[in-house]
């Protein structure tokens, strides 16, 4: 009787490009679009005074994914080095070796300019608020690398939604717009660094910055008064619209939603803050939910 030859595993599958280029930019979770699609849309239905038409719905939705689909793939062009010491990231097509730096530049190029071209159906207000949009969008990842709170940065690069929505039904941005801007901002900071707490003991080892390691042992109350800065601002910046009681209902279920996210993060577990920042995108819903249907029936 002959012993058995040992065999050898099977090869991984060969995976398509297209199925490569979906997980570079995120497509199976849409949670990093949804916490920009939200506000934005806010911003628009309150320049517009309610629904802003087909036209500038489906350039601001289908933009806001497509720029930030390209940049996921600029973030991990950026840090793809660092990728590699993160237990979440290792596994990465850009960090893996599965898609090519030049690939990946060009599949954030070809994304961005389909995203301008969508702008450029609107006003020049709008075409001109974009081009510092993209700049942006391209120079935050590399903040991680000097900046205490790249997630400020991050703000101000996910924030020109609101100001470009202005720019595009208005041709101007106005305080109402800025103080939307800024609670988005508060709202920003807040989920993402749920998101940064997930990571934090790697960051620290490769030596990234982030604002769950500024803030240390303040970063749950950090994250519940940035949660409630934003609630406040926007409650008292839209009030005046008189968008009655489904926009109070819906800044109610926002309310009841931020103490559940303290239930999340207040033990910093990876699982919990995980959880807590790919929910954060049911704030913004809740609240446009309201503003739209207080619009409507005013």
């Amino acid at each position: 009787m002959t012993a058995s030859t040992p065999t050898s595993p099977a090869p991984a599958p060969q995976r398509s490009r297209l199925s490569l280029y979906l997980d570079l930019i995120r497509f199976d979770r849409p949670a990093g679009w949804l916490v920009l699609v939200w506000p934005t849309l806010v911003a628009l239905w309150v320049a517009s005074n309610g629904f802003p038409g087909w036209h500038l719905l489906v350039v601001f939705v289908l933009g806001t994914v497509l720029m930030r689909s390209a940049g996921c793939t600029i973030n991990d062009i950026a840090d793809r080095d660092f990728d590699k010491h993160v237990k979440r990231t290792t596994k990465r097509p850009i960090t893996s070796g599965q898609v090519s730096v030049k690939e990946a530049a060009m599949v954030g190029l070809v994304l961005t300019l389909i995203s301008f071209a969508l702008v450029l159906s609107t006003r020049w207000e709008a075409v001109a608020w974009s081009v510092p949009a993209v700049l942006f969008t391209i120079l935050y990842p590399f903040t991680k690398r000097f900046f205490a709170m790249p997630q400020a940065f991050l703000g101000i690069a996910f924030n020109f939604g609101i100001v470009i929505a202005f720019a595009a039904v208005t041709g101007e941005v106005n305080a109402t717009a800025w103080t939307l801007w800024l609670a988005n901002m508060f709202l920003v900071l807040a989920y993402d660094t749920e998101y940064a707490m997930v990571d934090r003991d790697d960051d620290l080892k490769i030596g990234m910055k982030t604002s769950a390691i500024t803030l240390g042992r303040f970063d749950v109350v950090g994250v519940m008064g940035f949660f409630v800065l934003c609630w406040a601002l926007i409650a008292w910046v839209l009030a005046p619209y008189q968008l009655g009681w489904p926009f109070w209902l819906g800044m109610a279920v926002a309310a009841a939603q931020i103490g559940w996210h303290y239930t999340l993060i207040r033990h910093r577990t990876r699982e919990g803050c995980f959880v807590a920042f790919s929910k954060s995108h049911w704030i913004g819903a809740v609240i446009f939910a309201g503003v739209a249907l207080g619009f409507a029936l005013k």
